[in-house]
């Protein structure tokens, strides 16, 4: 099963702690950041990055289930 990756590019602030995390993953587009690819492989990184977001612009979800930023 994959992953889906979402920034919301309304809530995101441009901090770039995602793509300090996971460059393969998230890249910053001037002020807001975008993931290279809507769905991933499961890595504990993907959820650390989403969790290490200050805005919680990060939504990880598996099957329609959030799974990440965790609570």
């Amino acid at each position: 099963m994959s992953w889906n990756v979402e920034v919301d590019g309304g809530t995101c602030i441009g901090s770039g702690m995602c793509a300090a995390l996971m460059p393969e993953l998230f890249e910053l587009d001037g002020a807001v950041a975008h993931p290279l690819a809507e769905r991933v492989d499961p890595d504990e990184t993907v959820l650390d990055a989403a969790d290490s977001c200050p805005a919680m612009a990060i939504t990880v979800t598996a099957g329609g289930e959030v799974v990440g930023p965790r609570p």
